[in-house]
Parts: C-alpha cells; sequence; structure tokens
C-alpha cells in the first residue's frame, strides 16, 4: 500500500490544534504551552509527519535554501571548502543549492542571478576574482552573500579565508633558506587579488628579506589544472629557476611530472611548494610541501557567518582570517 504523505492537517486533526499551532511547534517558536507542545510532538512523532520544506518556506518567506556558487567543482580545493559548507548548513538545516560557475564572469552573473531567482535565503561565494560585474551583482541584491577563499579588497562582503600574503611568505622563505636563489611565482590569474595583490606581496617581501632581487621572468601565470603545470616545465627551467612556489596543487603536480619527464630530481635539482594541502599534496610522489589552510573551516565558517547574517544577528567582524602554516614535506630539501 502506498504511503499517503501526511500534512499539517493531519497532526492538527490528531493533536485537536489548530494548524498555527503545529506550524508554530514545528519552527520552534516559544508561544505555545509546553503541554500542547508535548502533544503536538507526540502525534508528529506518530504519524511520521516531515514538515514539507518548501511548504514551510512559503508560509515563513523563507526556502531555507543557500546557494554555494563554485568556479571547479572538480578542483579539490573547492570541494573540500564546499564540504565544510554542507555540514554547517546541514546542522543549521539549510538546503544548499550546489552551482558551478566554470570562473567565467558572464556565467557566474548569471548563475548568481539564477540562484536570487529561486529566492535562497544567502549566498556562497567562491571565485578566483571579484568582477566589477560580479560586484554590481552584490551590491543590488537584499540577499546576504559571504566569500569563502575569495577576497574582497573593498571589504563590502563578508569573507573567510587565511592571509595569503604572509602564507607565500612563509613559502618562499623556506625556498630561501635552502640557498634557492632564483624562485619561480606560479599563479592563477593575476587579475585575482589573492594571487596579484596578497601573494605578490609575500613574494617580494621575502625575496627583499634575503637579499634576492625581483625579476619578471620568474612569474608566471597559468589556469588551474595539471595540463597547465606540464606545459609551464620548459618555460620554468629555461627561467632559471632552481624552485618554485605554485598557488595550486593540481598545477604544482603538472610541473612536478614535467620535471621527473625531463629526468630531474625532486627536490635535489628542483624544490616545489604549493598552497592548497589537498589530498593531492600527498597522492604525489615525492609528496608536495604545502601551505596549510584549514579548508574544511573556511568553509565552515563561512556558512555560520551566512547564517548569522541571514538570521540577522550581532557579527563582530565579517573579514576573518584563519591560521595557516608550512607543512615540508618530501618535495623540498
Amino acid at each position: 500500500m502506498e504511503k499517503q504523505t501526511i500534512t499539517i492537517y493531519d497532526v492538527a486533526r490528531e493533536a485537536n490544534v489548530s494548524m498555527a499551532t503545529v506550524s508554530r511547534v514545528v519552527n520552534g517558536n516559544p508561544n505555545v504551552k509546553p503541554t500542547t507542545r508535548k502533544k503536538v510532538l507526540e502525534v508528529i512523532d506518530r504519524l511520521d509527519y516531515r514538515p514539507n520544506a518548501v511548504a514551510r518556506g512559503l508560509a515563513s518567506k523563507k526556502t531555507t535554501t543557500v546557494g554555494v556558487i563554485i568556479p571547479d567543482v572538480s578542483n579539490m580545493f573547492f570541494a573540500s571548502l564546499a564540504r565544510g559548507i554542507d555540514d554547517i548548513a546541514t546542522m543549521y538545516k539549510y538546503n544548499i543549492i550546489l552551482a558551478n560557475s566554470d570562473g567565467e564572469t558572464l556565467k557566474e552573473v548569471n548563475v548568481l542571478n539564477n540562484l536570487l531567482a529561486k529566492q535562497v535565503d544567502g549566498v556562497i561565494f567562491m571565485g578566483h576574482h571579484i568582477t566589477d560585474e560580479i560586484r554590481a551583482e552584490f551590491s543590488r541584491s537584499k540577499t546576504p552573500i559571504v566569500l569563502a577563499g575569495s577576497i574582497d579588497p573593498d571589504e563590502q562582503v563578508g569573507s573567510v579565508n587565511i592571509d595569503y600574503g604572509t602564507a607565500t611568505k612563509d613559502a618562499v622563505e623556506v625556498l630561501a633558506q635552502h640557498g634557492n636563489e632564483k624562485i619561480a611565482f606560479i599563479s592563477g590569474a593575476l587579475i585575482d587579488p589573492i594571487n596579484g595583490q596578497a601573494r605578490m606581496k609575500g613574494y617580494k617581501e621575502a625575496l627583499a628579506d634575503h637579499g634576492l632581487s625581483y625579476n619578471e621572468g620568474l612569474v608566471f601565470e597559468a589556469a588551474y589544472n595539471f595540463k597547465e603545470g606540464l606545459a609551464l616545465t620548459d618555460r620554468v627551467l629555461n627561467s632559471g629557476a632552481t624552485a618554485a612556489y605554485v598557488t595550486d596543487d593540481e598545477l604544482a603536480i603538472g610541473l612536478l611530472d614535467g620535471l621527473l619527464d625531463k629526468g630531474m630530481k625532486v627536490p635535489e635539482d628542483f624544490e616545489i611548494i604549493t598552497s592548497n594541502d589537498s589530498l593531492l599534496t600527498d597522492v604525489a610522489r615525492p609528496r608536495l610541501t604545502t601551505v596549510t589552510q584549514p579548508l574544511y573551516d573556511i568553509g565552515a565558517v563561512a556558512m555560520r557567518l551566512l547564517t548569522k547574517m541571514m538570521n540577522k544577528e550581532e557579527i563582530e567582524q565579517k573579514t576573518i582570517i584563519l591560521p595557516h602554516g608550512v607543512d615540508e614535506k618530501g618535495s623540498t630539501k
């Protein structure tokens, strides 16, 4: 026999109360007598009533849904962030709509507008670069928005990150201390403030502290994938670099494999430090020395910040910086 869907009406009838009272109990409204609450909860339990999230949303004008915009769902960096977001969302009973933007400006704007049209209560945005177009959409929207693993130099939007500048400086210093005089800086687009401003600043500071001069010929921009890292190998070697700081793990593995294909030994002939400490750093051989960042926590804290905004709770700070470290594994001496 097909199980009939139990409605709020059935619960109200069985408990002999109004539908409004059942609704108050389900939504945790305090204006219900304890004896009535107990009776309603017993009926809910007995009938196995599950409030319909959409119907509940319509009643309260809240869909209890959060949109998460991710540039590349297959990149482990973003996948780990998404897990942290999802766990906290589940804890606070929010549903998640995950949308892939491919990091393209036009698609990001479309994806954001699609989510806002679905009346999501909040949005978590992960993008390599906050473009003027996307910023305009942020300002127009009344919906709370938090950035995870992306920075807004104007700090108009809430964000959760590590201190990318200091992290880069710490990593490059390790390479300089090992006697490398030509250290390549291999990153995603420099238009992204994380790379072009924060990380670049840390890179230059570390070089200056070790009496090394900055050389544009040691700076390489590439898309965040394995093939790009592989394709860069010749150019990096021709630059005279003996070490590299890379801003993405997949890119770093491409470079590592490119070097090994050329018969070079890592770390004896060339040292690499990468940035995200995803699972890939342990899968690679040698294992990759990396900046450590609490990826899961960045996602979780971003989601918690968003719940506070959505519930209009007081927020001490909108820009949250979590701790980082450098884990020296097998790709440095």
